[in-house]
């Protein structure tokens, strides 16, 4: 993911006594040139700075942030572009970009400075946007799991922005949210754009099967920069395994040998082949991994728990494999496999028991903390 800083920009103009605008790209439809967050500062003296879409847009874009600086209120743009225009940016096809466009305000200065801050030192941050409101335009961010700063509204919306903003920034995703006039998560009266600076965790499935290429599907729905790994060139070749960002042919061992994990990020071992199985498991052990997950029945745990001592594993160290990973939800289907593995690194990573709601008292809504990390 490229890492957009905007807000590095904007402190340096305001600094300088000038007043700014930003246009930021929210959302896309279709096909654009750039990822949700892109931004375009507009200066009070006519100094323009970043892209939303690499041309296509841009002088309107300027026109409305001339019509900001002159007093009007935020506002909230839609732009169609064309196939003519998205093919002059190296598109195949054209899409739709909704862009909000604001002045950055002076209150919102300490949550930029701090986020600013952050990211420089290559700790992850988020900045949060209102979209609408009297308050639009204003901003808040994550940094070190403290939300700094306030829309000025409704506690309940701080609170439910902070919330979903320690989510967003796990999986590194940057994405529009709504809630209702008093902050519920069900409401649809204010909008807001959370705008994540961190790389997204890594999802790496040994593995060229059935089982990979679901898993894989709703891993990147979830954030995860997926790589699906097998060492036998013929089975990687089949066109569902394209769900993933990466397909590799080398053995685990090797694969892993020269990459570096943290805790939020999976391993997972689909090959069900002690000579693939083992070297895997072992070398991800290796690793800061926070979830290492292996598929297969209760009797091939034991069998690989054994080979695994043999080989010289420490058994403190197999108690951090989930063998056989996934919840008990009765899966049969790879989908449904995919879902029970899923839902087992989610409550891993959170903390959670993974336990039926119905049967708990913790709060719905209070993950344990994630640490991102940045490139």
């Amino acid at each position: 993911m490229k890492l957009q800083r905007p807000s590095e920009v904007a402190l340096a103009w305001m600094a300088e006594g000038r007043r700014v605008v930003a246009a930021t790209l929210v959302a896309v439809e279709g096909s654009a040139p750039f990822e949700e967050g892109a931004t375009m500062l507009v200066g009070d003296d006519g100094r323009i700075e970043g892209s939303v879409t690499g041309g296509c847009v841009e002088g309107a874009l300027f026109e409305e942030a001339t019509a900001v600086l002159g007093g009007e209120p935020s506002r909230l743009r839609t732009y169609g572009i064309s196939d003519s225009q998205a093919v002059g940016v190296g598109l195949m096809c054209g899409g739709t970009v909704h862009v909000f466009i604001h002045e950055i305000r002076p209150e919102s200065r300490e949550a930029l400075e701090l986020a600013e801050r952050a990211i420089e030192e290559s700790r992850p941050a988020l900045i949060a946007t209102l979209i609408d409101g009297d308050a639009a335009g204003a901003q808040v961010a994550l940094v070190d799991d403290r939300l700094v700063g306030s829309f000025g509204m409704a506690e309940r919306l701080d609170r439910a922005v902070e919330r979903e903003a320690r989510g967003f920034l796990a999986h590194a995703l940057s994405a529009l949210r709504s809630y209702g006039a008093d902050g519920q998560v069900m409401g649809t009266d204010l909008r807001v754009f959370f705008h994540a600076f961190a790389t997204p965790p890594s999802m790496v499935i040994f593995g060229a099967i059935d089982f990979s290429a679901a898993v894989a599907g709703l891993g990147k729905q979830l954030g995860y920069e997926v790589t699906i790994c097998d060492a036998r060139r013929p089975f990687t070749e089949a066109s569902r395994f394209a769900v993933a960002d990466h397909v590799v042919v080398d053995w685990p061992d090797s694969f892993l040998a020269d990459r570096t994990f943290d805790e939020r990020d999976v391993i997972l071992v689909f090959t069900h082949d002690p000579k693939f199985d083992e070297p895997a498991l072992i070398a991800a052990l290796a690793t800061d991994a926070g979830y290492i997950g292996a598929l297969g029945s209760r009797k091939t745990h034991e069998d690989r728990s054994r080979r695994l001592l043999e080989a010289g594993v420490d058994p403190a160290q197999l108690e951090r494999i989930a063998s056989p990973c996934g919840l008990d939800v009765g899966a049969r289907t790879p989908e449904e496999t995919a879902v029970s593995i899923v839902g087992e690194i989610l409550a891993s990573a959170s903390g959670r028991s993974g336990r039926p709601l119905s049967e708990t008292e913790e709060d719905i809504h209070a993950p344990k903390a994630h640490h991102a990390r940045l490139a």
